[in-house]
């Protein structure tokens, strides 16, 4: 990880080590030091603690998924940053908990913004007419309609993620957008739709 400040620093130390499933290999002051360790090292997950774009963009950071904690929310930077390898971008005002939830949507290939991010993002969608069809709104994934099927047979998060060798935390990810994708509220109504458009099997 990286943070130029000291006591950022420290906290974010502090959330790593406070979590059995994770492992610091390393603390740096500067994004510059850690790409110098990155690359002679295996990383799971980066975590970075900075404003500056120039070091997000332009230092050669391995193919590691980076979890971004900055004030940057802007549509134009959280786009470019999703596409050099950032994977969650956070504000600084991050509980724990959220940052470790970032950290294992980043592991697993999920992306993960912040409420300023996503909102800024959305934004440049307003002016753009939606389309309302009796479709889905995206396609379910095959992970997803692997948890949906799950769900369907009536199994709790702690046994999703044991059965597909994932996190609960990745769960909770996959049964959010599943939710999104299918317009539903609920688990239940989640698996009706399911049912109906024949993602699950009767």
């Amino acid at each position: 990880m990286a943070a130029t400040s000291a006591v950022r620093r420290v906290g974010l130390e502090s959330i790593v080590r406070s979590h059995l499933d994770f492992q610091l290999a390393g603390s740096f002051g500067s994004v510059a030091n850690l790409v110098s360790f990155s690359h002679g090292t295996e990383l799971d997950v980066i975590v970075i603690d900075s404003d500056s774009l120039l070091d997000l963009l332009h230092e050669p950071i391995s193919d590691t998924a980076i979890v971004l904690l900055t004030a940057v929310s802007d549509a134009r930077s959280i786009s470019r940053l999703l596409r050099n390898r950032v994977r969650a971008v956070l504000s600084r005002e991050s509980d724990p908990d959220d940052v470790i939830s970032a950290i294992y949507a980043a592991h697993d290939g999920l992306v993960l913004l912040s409420a300023p991010a996503a909102e800024s993002l959305a934004a440049v969608y307003d002016d753009q007419a939606l389309e309302v069809e009796d479709e889905l709104s995206e396609e379910i994934t095959s992970r997803e309609t692997d948890v949906l099927r799950l769900l369907a047979e009536g199994l709790v998060n702690k046994d999703i993620a044991t059965r597909l060798r994932i996190s609960e935390h990745t769960v909770k990810f996959h049964i959010s957008s599943i939710l999104d994708k299918l317009g539903a509220s609920t688990r239940t109504e989640a698996v009706a739709r399911g049912i109906r458009r024949g993602l699950i099997p009767i």
